[in-house]
C-alpha cells in the first residue's frame, strides 16, 4: 500500500472516529424554540437561499491529490447524505415506561409543529427517530422506542394537523446512544427529527 493511500486511510478513520463520538446537542422541553428548530431541520441549502437566511461559512479543507475509491465513495457518499438532511434532537417525555407524552412534551411538539409548517419547512418530509437507553433488553427497547416515535407522529397529525405523508416514525432502540458514559442518561431516551428535502 503506498504511503499516501496509508495517510488518507488514517485521516478517514480519524474523521468517522471524531464523528461518532462528537456529541450531538439534545434540546431540553424548556429550549425549544421555532426558531432554533426551523434553523436545524432546514436543508443546508434552503437554509442559504431562505429570506433572511445567513450565508454559511465556508470552510478550506485539505484534499488529497489522489484518494483510494473506497476512501472517495464513502467520502462522497457521507457528503451527499448530509447535503440533504437537517437534524434536530429533543428530550420528549413520556410517561415511564409507556408511549404516552406528558404534558411538557405536548408543549415542546407544538413548537415543532409550529417549526414544521413554516414556509422554509413546507416542502419538506421528516423523519421520527425514537431512541431508548438500554436498561431494557433489545428487543423491548426497540419496541418502546417504536412506540415513541409512533405517538409524536401521530400527535403532529392529529393534533396539530400536520400532514401522515410527510412523516414517517422510526424506533432505533438503543443503537445509537450519545452519552455511553452515563448509558440511563436523559440524551439517551430522545426524539430526533431528520429532514429531508424532497
Amino acid at each position: 500500500m503506498k504511503t499516501i493511500d496509508r495517510i488518507a486511510l488514517a485521516l478517514l478513520a480519524a474523521l468517522l472516529a471524531f464523528g461518532a463520538t462528537a456529541q450531538e446537542p439534545v434540546l431540553r422541553e424548556g429550549q425549544v424554540t421555532e426558531r432554533a428548530l426551523v434553523d436545524a431541520l432546514s436543508p443546508p441549502a434552503a437554509a442559504a437561499s431562505a429570506p433572511g437566511g445567513e450565508e454559511p461559512m465556508r470552510m478550506r479543507s485539505f484534499r488529497p491529490a489522489v484518494r483510494p475509491a473506497a476512501v472517495a465513495g464513502a467520502a462522497a457518499a457521507a457528503g451527499a447524505a448530509a447535503a440533504h438532511e437537517g437534524r434536530a434532537s429533543i428530550l420528549v417525555t413520556f410517561v415511564t415506561d409507556s408511549a404516552e407524552l406528558t404534558s411538557r412534551a405536548k408543549a415542546a411538539l407544538d413548537v415543532l409543529a409550529n417549526a414544521m409548517q413554516s414556509e422554509r419547512l413546507a416542502n419538506t418530509r421528516f423523519t421520527i427517530e425514537g431512541h431508548a437507553d438500554p436498561r431494557g433488553g433489545d428487543d423491548y427497547n426497540m419496541k418502546l422506542s417504536t412506540a415513541r416515535a409512533e405517538a409524536v407522529r401521530e400527535y403532529l397529525v392529529t393534533q396539530r394537523g400536520l400532514a401522515a405523508d410527510r412523516l414517517d416514525a422510526v424506533g432505533k432502540g438503543s443503537s445509537e446512544l450519545l452519552n455511553t458514559a452515563n448509558v440511563t442518561a436523559p440524551e439517551n431516551r430522545r426524539v430526533t427529527i431528520v429532514s429531508k428535502a424532497n
